[in-house]
Parts: structure tokens; C-alpha cells; sequence
């Protein structure tokens, strides 16, 4: 295989297939047509985030709720997001002591929480609205788990090594 050659493989490895055709054009070579680009106002461009698993294996991220970052944990085995008393005060949700009824099943035991809905949940470049939660009432839970209520609002999510993709 030639310099050449191996320049322009590089360059769509790297670059895509516009630094090939710019490096043919360079070498007198004929060119590779350019990709077509296709763009539609109906369609709106898919936003993905990958996560990458921390030591232990979690999926660990920040979240977006009124403003205010909350760290979570990525949790396919939550049905809905479960927030920390401490993360839902510093995001401006206060349930009523009264509001803390529904029955969860926690590693810990059964304790009763709240009922939240999320107006708009941000995970880097994806946005999810009305999303179905519940507030965990103090020292219940230590971080917030980002459960199927919002997850299943995704396109998709996929392993991949030790990578979690979100696609929205």
C-alpha cells in the first residue's frame, strides 16, 4: 500500500471522508465523491451521551432539575427516578411530611415516599419532560438513581464495555 494510500485511510478514520477527498485533491488523485449531507426541519438531530463506567461499574452522572445539578447513579433495576431528600430540596422539589406514602422496596427495607413529577430532566444534551419520581425521605437513600422513568423515554440505551449509550 502506498503513502498515499495509507494517508487516505487514515484521514476517514480520522477524519471522515472530507479530509480523504481534500487529500486526493492534494495528490492529483482522482476524488472520492463527497458524503451527502441530509438535514429535514421535521427530523431534529439525535443527541447521545455516553457514560463511562466508574471503578465499581456504576454509571455515574450529573443531572439537570430546575436549575441545579444533582449527581446520580444510572439504575435500569429503579422503575422511576428516585431522588435523595438532601437532592430534591437543593432542586427545589419539598414534598409535605403528608406526601410521603407510596410504599418502596428499598436493599434496606420498605420505606415510604414521595410522589414528584419532574417538569424537564437534562442529562448533558438530552432533555426529558414529565418525568414520573419519587423523593425518598431522609437518610432513605444517599444519591439520586436515574430509573426507567426516564430511561425508557430514550430512543435507546446500550452497553458497550464499560460504556453506557443513551440515545434520544
Amino acid at each position: 500500500m502506498s503513502f498515499r494510500m495509507i494517508l487516505m485511510v487514515a484521514g476517514v478514520a480520522i477524519g471522515g471522508a472530507n479530509l480523504a477527498h481534500t487529500l486526493a485533491k492534494r495528490q492529483g488523485e482522482p476524488a472520492a465523491p463527497e458524503p451527502v449531507k441530509v438535514a429535514s426541519a421535521n427530523m431534529p438531530a439525535a443527541r447521545m451521551v455516553a457514560l463511562q463506567a466508574d471503578r465499581r461499574g456504576h454509571f455515574a452522572t450529573d443531572l439537570t432539575i430546575n436549575n441545579q445539578f444533582v449527581k446520580a447513579l444510572v439504575d435500569t433495576g429503579a422503575s422511576v427516578v428516585a431522588f435523595s431528600h438532601e437532592d430534591a430540596q437543593k432542586a427545589g422539589i419539598h414534598p409535605k411530611p403528608g406526601d410521603y406514602v407510596i410504599p418502596v422496596q428499598t436493599a434496606n427495607g420498605v420505606v415510604r415516599a414521595a410522589k414528584a413529577r419532574i417538569p424537564e430532566l437534562r442529562l448533558q444534551g438530552i432533555v426529558v419532560r414529565d418525568v414520573e419520581a419519587t423523593v425518598m425521605p431522609p437518610g432513605a437513600l444517599n444519591i439520586t438513581l436515574l430509573g426507567m422513568s426516564f430511561l425508557k423515554q430514550l430512543k435507546s440505551f446500550e452497553m458497550n464495555g464499560n460504556t453506557l449509550i443513551l440515545k434520544q
